[in-house]
């Protein structure tokens, strides 16, 4: 229900930094180089009473080459969904021909434009806009995106061009009551193309070259009824091949986003053998304490034979996540996908759901009549009650004494127990233990005048056996 900005310019003028100074915060990747940027980046400016939404977009560098194209045209579906544009140029390059032809494509659109004159930093004010004057606008502002100064102008100047009612706006919703599904994997595993199949529309960047996507991208996505925040992911590599500085801050952003989301979708290339990464990828999300799905993608081809062989491939590496649901898709021709989500509800319900201590003692006093843990010097480890310490992973914490020699296999075997009680599909299950305090820790013990004669004594015989 938000207005529009778009973010638009040549490449590496701080169009990204701008968003993220406008949005306070880091989402937008950041580096001193062209075209990292490259699908459109949402954001909502909360700095005013009237919050609008900000779009960043890729550089427009007029060069016709594959990956430029696909950069512009999603640069062009931000400049049709923006109430205001917002063109950045360059203050320290000065003017030069290619922002003339951006400024001739945004004034065909029709709409509102502020020339924002960024990177001022240090030059005099007046000269830059002297030069920048022969656009013939009124609504230009110069301003330092990275020392935060003008902004707030800038801020300003938008907000009497944007409309005060305005529909839906693509990029603007409330998180609060949606799931947030990070789509993760390594390279040219499909994760784009699963989410402008979701979405029925392009939304984001494919492409046949490795590590197109850099910033992790949010999409809103309602289906049956549900709402979901989808988060598409750069690829990861094995950290022998990560060579960019640009590639490592994605890797960085990845593991953000992993921890931001609720569910994790781990997606494989189902054509290659699960490699390293995929398991590396997996154990994030389980260090997260994320739901997780296993979407194992272009299943539509391979033959039988291949199938097979994928299958007891992934039951034999895939054991310690048994309890993850294994979905076969396709996401260029969108099979499974109606499954793959279904599975995503049920993890998110699990991971989310809320436990009641009254039943979790109850759960954990049958588990331990059911199988006691193994004897420590003698005595067992005693388990007394129980009470939930948290969801998304949901944590149950247990009390009693002797928890510390608990064995990792009964820690396992009360995991498993719980899960199957509570139908725990798609999401870790941690359990904590508590030792139970001594209740005469830290208290003097007294004798007695008897006792403390009896005990002189036993000394004194003690000494003279030295002797």
């Amino acid at each position: 229900m938000l207005p529009v900005v778009a973010l638009v310019g040549r490449p590496n003028v701080g169009k990204s930094t701008l968003f993220n100074v406008l949005t306070r915060s880091r989402d937008a990747l950041v580096a001193d180089m062209p075209g990292v940027t490259r699908d459109r980046h949402y954001g909502v400016c909360r700095s005013t009473e009237r919050p609008f939404v900000v779009v960043d977009t890729g550089g427009l560098s007029g060069v016709a080459e594959s990956m430029d194209e696909l950069t512009a045209t999603q640069v062009r579906l931000a400049i049709a969904e923006a109430q205001v544009l917002a063109f950045v140029v360059d203050a320290r390059e000065g003017l030069l021909p290619q922002d003339y032809a951006i400024l001739g494509e945004l004034r065909r659109s029709g709409k509102p434009i502020v020339v924002a004159i960024n990177k001022t930093d240090g030059l005099d004010e007046d000269t830059v806009l002297n030069e920048f004057s022969v656009f013939g606008m009124r609504t230009m502002l110069p301003l330092a995106a990275a020392h935060n100064r003008g902004t707030d102008d800038l801020i300003g100047m938008l907000l009497p061009l944007l409309p005060v009612d305005q529909g839906d706006a693509a990029g603007a919703t409330d998180e609060d009551d949606t799931i947030r599904v990070a789509i993760v994997g390594r390279p040219n595993a499909g994760k784009s193309t699963l989410i402008n199949r979701l979405l029925g529309e392009d939304r984001l960047i494919v492409s046949a070259v490795a590590g197109t996507t850099r910033d992790p991208i949010r999409v809103p996505l309602e289906r049956d009824g549900k709402r979901y925040t989808l988060i598409d992911t750069a690829g990861i590599r094995r950290k022998a091949r990560v060579e960019e500085a640009v590639e490592k801050f994605s890797v960085i952003k990845t593991l953000q986003s992993i921890a931001a989301a609720q569910v994790v979708v781990v997606m494989i290339d189902a054509r290659e053998n699960l490699a390293e990464q995929d398991l590396t990828l997996i154990g994030y999300a389980l260090d997260a304490g994320r739901a997780l799905v296993i979407a194992i993608n272009k299943w539509d081809g391979l033959d039988q034979y291949q199938r097979e062989e994928c299958m007891r491939a992934l039951d034999r590496r895939l054991v310690f996540v048994e309890w993850a649901r294994q979905v076969h898709i396709s996401a260029l021709h969108g099979s499974g996908l109606r499954e793959l989500m279904r599975a995503v509800v049920r993890a998110h319900g699990a991971a989310t759901r809320v436990l009641v201590s009254s039943d979790l003692t109850k759960t954990l006093e049958q588990a331990y009549e059911a199988y006691q843990p193994p004897l420590v010097q003698g005595h067992a480890p005693r388990l007394r009650f129980a009470h939930p310490g948290g969801t998304n992973p949901p944590t149950i914490v247990i009390h009693g004494t002797r928890t510390k020699h608990i064995a990792p296999a009964y820690q396992r075997y009360l995991e498993n127990f719980f899960r199957k009680r509570y139908r725990l599909e798609g999401t870790p299950v941690r359990i904590a233990f508590r030792e139970g305090e001594n209740p005469y820790a830290g208290r003097k013990k007294v004798l007695t005048k008897e006792q403390e004669q009896k005990a002189r004594r036993r000394v004194s015989e003690l000494i003279k056996r030295t002797r």
